[in-house]
């Protein structure tokens, strides 16, 4: 949460965190879960849920370790990847689009004021992409010491392709200008680096992430690296 104490301190805590916590369960099968298990997902849907909540609790510790770190949180999702199936967890307005076939979909809901509001048909989304309370978060990690982890699942398959970004681009930026820009033949990193000029140009006044990833089969992922070895040979 950029605009409150040590924001980028707590981001960082909570991304080493959650990788920590998945690494160690990757080593130990049997690793306790941190939190309920939710029957309706996966084991791995659970197991990111659980490395959220361990990185809740560190942020949180850590807030009360120093008067300059008091209150501080951030917000996160969180992708994790199973055969075909994709699991999402999330606290607050960062957000996850899928982009299939030249369509971009929202796979999360943030959890913010504004939200709220479109939900129960009091704002537009127009009326919520300007409204001064847009970057009011109803959920954060960390400021609590528990949180409430939303939880999803939905199907990939190759040539698909996610984005990860916190509501720096999502301020700024519409999807509709988003989809344009990843419609381009630029390599990942020229695209992220694209959407964070983007966001800053349209007037965006914080901190920006961006993550891309595409998604392709492993044996044509293998097949590739073969052809690109043997044309380079």
């Amino acid at each position: 949460m950029g605009g409150s104490n040590a924001g980028e301190v707590a981001s960082a805590l909570a991304v080493d965190a959650i990788q920590a916590h998945l690494a160690e369960a990757a080593q130990q099968a049997d690793l306790p879960l941190i939190g309920p298990c939710d029957a309706s997902v996966s084991a791995p849907a659970n197991r990111l849920a659980s490395a959220v909540r361990v990185a809740n609790t560190v942020v949180h510790r850590e807030s009360w370790s120093r008067s300059d770190y008091a209150g501080m949180g951030t917000t996160v999702v969180a992708a994790l990847l199973h055969e075909d199936v994709l699991a999402i967890a999330h606290v607050g307005d960062s957000r996850l689009y899928l982009i299939r076939d030249g369509v971009i979909h929202a796979l999360t809901t943030d959890h913010s004021w504004v939200a709220e509001q479109i939900l129960k048909g009091l704002l537009t989304e127009e009326e919520a992409f300007h409204s001064p309370r847009r970057n009011i978060v109803t959920k954060a990690l960390g400021v609590e010491s528990t949180v409430d982890v939303e939880l999803t699942e939905t199907p990939v398959k190759h040539g698909d392709m996610l984005l990860l970004c916190s509501d720096g681009l999502t301020r700024a930026v519409r999807p509709n200008d988003i989809i344009h820009l990843l419609s381009g033949l630029e390599d990942l990193h020229t695209m992220a680096d694209r959407l964070i000029v983007m966001a800053n140009e349209a007037g965006g006044d914080d901190n920006t992430t961006v993550v891309l990833v595409t998604l392709r089969n492993e044996f044509q992922a293998s097949l590739w690296e073969r052809l690109k070895k043997r044309f380079a040979a």
